[in-house]
């Protein structure tokens, strides 16, 4: 049983510090290239991918879900949001706070939402907010509300034309492995044996936020012109499972002078793995 007296207390803050390794380390964790020198070169920065943003805050999102009452062996991730104020440094040291906003209903399921603010710990200035939707398998059913229908003006839907740009990569069968040094030790992404014994016989699944960052580093190139800090803000869904050594593609559609929607497919498979996805551009 969940404990929903949890909801709306914030955590204790936490602090991170890093380095531009860990920003590298990030960025080869999400598929980065030899192209993309200037992400995996601290002679020309690093600069750092803004779906970073999920590695500091990680750490407090999960005390937080660890504090639950509810079995961490049965949590999918359900959705993720990123909002940046503004670039995140190539190193330094930040804190965050997180919150659980809501635990909703959803019969069989129970989906958490928590938030997290992030600052920077030196100058105390705001760099970005986060917002995890959690899901307990087999936790729902205890009469609580479920989730809010999304207003209009929150969903960006994918226009009946042909994409502005599709971004296709093939995931390295190790792509987990390497992933999982950002902070997320779940052995549902390494562990055969694990992975059989909560329903996954085909073996260890890709992180979510893995295919989070390839959908990132797609829209970096298909419509920022390779420069990510013109990328403000960006959610996605997750609908299925991405193993490693799937090849992704990634769709983008321009609908106004901001906002991108956006569709991840595994290929081999003819799957969506990702929808309700979307990104806000500026400059």
């Amino acid at each position: 049983m969940l404990d929903l007296d949890l909801v709306g207390k914030p955590g204790a803050p936490s602090r991170f510090e890093y380095g531009w390794k860990d920003v590298v380390l990030y960025a080869l964790g999400i598929g980065a290239k030899a192209d993309e020198l200037d992400y995996l070169y601290e002679g020309r920065g690093p600069k750092t991918y803004p779906s970073f943003a999920v590695v500091p805050t990680f750490g407090p999102m999960f005390e937080l879900l660890s504090r639950s009452g509810g079995n961490l062996a049965m949590v999918v991730h359900g959705a993720q949001k990123v909002a940046l104020h503004r670039p995140i440094p190539a190193e330094g040291a930040l804190r965050t706070t997180a919150t659980i906003r809501a635990v909703h209903d959803l019969k069989r399921f129970a989906q958490v939402l928590v938030d997290t603010s992030t600052f920077d710990d030196a100058s105390g200035a705001p760099l970005f907010d986060t917002t995890w939707s959690i899901v307990f398998r087999g936790e729902g059913g205890f009469g609580g509300a479920p989730p809010p229908r999304p207003s209009p003006e929150e969903v960006v839907a994918v226009p009946e034309r042909q994409a502005d740009f599709a971004i296709e990569e093939t995931t390295s069968k190790e792509q987990a492995l390497l992933y999982r040094l950002n902070g997320d030790w779940n052995p549902l992404h390494a562990d055969p044996e694990f992975a059989k014994n909560v329903g996954f016989a085909q073996g260890p699944i890709l992180h979510g936020l893995c295919t989070y960052g390839y959908m990132v580093r797609a829209v970096v190139k298909g419509a920022c012109g390779g420069d990510a800090t013109k990328l403000r803000a960006f959610e996605a869904q997750f609908r299925k499972p991405v193993w490693p050594g799937d090849t992704l593609v990634t769709q983008g559609w321009k609908v106004d002078g901001e906002r991108v929607a956006l569709s991840v497919t595994a290929k081999d498979r003819g799957e969506t793995v990702i929808s309700g996805a979307s990104a806000r551009i500026v400059g």
